[in-house]
Formats: C-alpha cells, sequence, structure tokens
C-alpha cells in the first residue's frame, strides 16, 4: 500500500477501496458493485471462505442472543443471511421479527425471492434503504445487526449514529465485518489470496472482477478493530467490545444503546 493510500482522505472525498473518489459517488458506486453480483452474492460467499462466513454469521446471531418478541433491524441485510439466522428466536411464541434493509434493490429481490422459495412467507420484511438516513423512527428496534456493511457506507459516523437512533434503550448493536490484518504467519497467504484469487474468482463466477477486487481493497482500508470501538463510543453507543474469528480474518463487534 502506497503512502498516498494511508494518508487522510481529503474533505469534500471519500474512499472506494484504494481510489479517492468525490463523496456523493461513493454510495452509488457502491450499489452498481451489488447490483452486478447480487444474483451469484450467495454462492461468491461461500466460494470464497470455503462456507467459513455461514459460522461467522451463526456467532454473531448466538452472540446477539435475539428473543421471542423483539424486533431486528439488519442493515446492509442483503439477502437476509443473518435475519433468517435470528429469525426463528424473534417468532417462538412471540409476534417479534425482522427488518432487511439494504440500498441495494437487486440483493433485496434475491433474498426475498429465496426467502419465499424456502417457505418463509412471514416475519421478514424488505426495505430499501440507506445506512446513513434510515427510514425508521427512533427507538423502533430492539436489536441492530450490520454484516460486511460498515465498510462500504461513506459516513461510518452518521450510520454509527443512526444505528444509536433506531435502537431502544437497552438495545443491542452488533457488527461483522472483515479485519485490515491478521494473525503474521497467515498474512503472506491472505494477501496472495486477497488480492490474486478473489478477483480471478469473482470473474469466473459473477463476471465482475472489478467488483471483488474493490471488496479486497475497502477490507484492508477498513479500521483496525480499536479504532471501530473508538467510532461506537463517539456515536453514543455503550460497552463497545469486540471478538476475533479465525485468526483475526473477520470480527464482531458488540455495544449497546443505555
Amino acid at each position: 500500500m502506497s503512502a498516498d493510500e494511508t494518508s487522510p482522505t481529503p474533505e469534500g472525498e471519500a474512499e472506494f477501496g484504494f481510489r479517492r473518489v468525490p463523496e456523493d459517488a461513493k454510495a452509488p458506486m457502491v450499489r452498481a458493485v451489488f447490483d452486478s453480483v447480487a444474483e451469484r452474492y450467495d454462492l461468491m460467499n461461500d466460494l470464497m471462505s470455503a462456507g467459513i462466513h455461514r459460522w461467522w454469521k451463526a456467532e454473531l446471531v448466538a452472540w446477539l442472543q435475539p428473543r421471542p418478541g423483539q424486533r431486528l433491524l439488519d442493515v446492509a441485510g442483503g439477502t437476509g443471511d443473518v435475519a433468517r439466522r435470528a429469525l426463528p428466536r424473534l417468532v417462538a411464541e412471540a409476534a417479534g421479527g425482522a427488518v432487511v434493509c439494504d440500498a441495494t434493490l437487486p440483493m433485496l429481490e434475491t433474498g426475498r425471492a429465496r426467502a419465499i422459495d424456502d417457505g418463509i412467507l412471514d416475519g421478514i420484511e424488505w426495505l430499501c434503504g440507506d445506512a446513513e438516513k434510515l427510514p425508521f423512527g427512533d427507538r423502533s428496534f430492539d436489536l441492530y445487526t450490520i454484516a460486511f456493511g460498515l465498510r462500504n457506507v461513506t459516513h461510518m459516523d452518521k450510520a454509527l449514529a443512526e444505528a444509536r437512533r433506531v435502537l431502544k434503550p437497552g438495545g443491542r448493536f452488533m457488527c461483522l465485518e472483515f479485519t485490515p490484518s491478521i494473525a503474521p504467519l497467515l498474512q503472506p497467504i491472505y494477501d496472495l489470496y486477497s488480492f490474486s484469487v478473489l478477483p480471478w474468482l469473482g470473474e469466473i463466477v459473477t463476471g465482475n472482477r472489478d467488483a471483488y477486487a474493490y471488496l479486497v481493497e475497502s477490507i484492508r482500508r477498513f479500521p483496525p478493530q480499536s479504532e471501530i470501538c473508538e467510532a461506537l463510543a463517539a456515536a453514543g453507543l455503550d460497552r463497545p467490545r469486540f471478538r476475533n474469528l479465525t485468526g483475526g480474518v473477520a470480527a464482531i463487534h458488540s455495544a449497546w444503546r443505555l
């Protein structure tokens, strides 16, 4: 990574992978990435992680500890993986449920169609919306999750402030995200896989090499775990902490609205 890639982003610009783009251009560019891969997104996740992402999401839901009757907002929820995992706990003997909110309509449409195909007709709502301007009232949800989405927002501070706003007092925030550095022994193999294999695999499976090159770059530009905890605290979320997964390839961050 060059010195330019590690220097602060100038005002009025945003990071799009290793590139700097006008601030108002990032969100449409991110949507275009996910528009292009929506139908093969879940398949690609399985292939590029050898299915490990499923265990990570299971760990997220296990630590979240959803309870019957609670309402979950899954932001950047895409095809609904996290919401679907949490749903049986939310609706057991009570009228809880989940809302999947994502900025990319084709991702939502793909997820909703698959849920219907699997017989999931109730308990999940699908809504197109912006993580930085959530279309929900204050104190609307008991739980907020965002998996592999926080690094794609233009202003992380605004997204975290919105998370706090829509959570009820006592509500819980959880984020699952890749981390920029991992265990030293794994780093050389991880670098080779990330920068060479993943874009090639993305081209073969989805026809879009650039989309997966961006995803790899966005991981490397994402702040380390300690800085995410600081950002959570700055947004007014309490007791921020994290757990590393798979040698630090990914991490779960937890915080509360008190």
